[in-house]
């Protein structure tokens, strides 16, 4: 995977890092945490101003959580009941779930969507509840910057660094690239072997009958 992110970061410059962040928040098993650093490596050879190069990766990022935010709002509490109601085993997620995360939500909202933009997968599914349970869109897009800006700048300096000091970073790069990919796998499989629906009369407890 390694390679085609290296040659679109090599021909586009910061509008190829911008594509490839946008892509892989629509898609997370694109990591970004390759895409950063080989932008970065790119930067430490002179191809891209590493500041430029972090605000390309943010700006790619954010449009892709934007468009989860606004897809979001239009799918409506109704229709997203029934879609996880339907894919819960596959989701490994049920209702429940999502209404003890809603309750949570709506008191620490903004430090969950700034700190879910540097963990992976989360990055860009924090962007479904934020706008599902009604987040302004003046806090989404602040805090959403503040913690997409910090993980591209963290994933770039350090592909700067090494870039500026081993010759032969592609090899690493292979190695990241193949760990992260097995990483979501792996965590995936382990929550779909492991996850069990909430049993019905906890879930009744949440909407008691008067």
């Amino acid at each position: 995977m390694e390679d085609w992110i290296i040659h679109l970061v090599e021909w586009g410059h910061y509008w190829g890092v911008g594509l490839l962040m946008l892509l892989e928040t629509v898609f997370p098993p694109i990591p970004s945490e390759v895409i950063m650093t080989v932008a970065g490596v790119s930067a430490a050879r002179g191809n891209m101003n590493l500041g430029g190069t972090i605000a390309a990766g943010t700006a790619g990022a954010m449009l892709g959580n934007w468009m989860w935010y606004w897809l979001a709002i239009k799918f409506g509490e109704a229709r997203m009941r029934r879609f996880i109601d339907r894919y819960s085993r596959w989701l490994t997620l049920d209702w429940a779930e999502i209404e003890r995360g809603q309750a949570l939500f709506r008191k620490h909202g903004s430090i969950i969507v700034l700190v879910a933009r540097m963990l992976p997968t989360l990055r860009s599914l924090i962007s479904i509840p934020a706008g599902l349970f009604g987040m302004s869109l003046a806090r989404f897009l602040i805090f959403s910057t503040i913690g997409t800006a910090g993980w591209t700048a963290a994933l770039a300096g350090g592909g700067y660094f090494l870039g500026s000091q081993f010759k032969d970073i592609e090899k690493w790069l292979g190695l990241l690239s193949t760990v992260v990919i097995v990483g979501i796998v792996l965590t995936y499989v382990w929550r779909l072997v492991r996850w069990k629906a909430t049993p019905a009369d906890a879930r009744s407890d949440t909407h008691p009958e008067a």
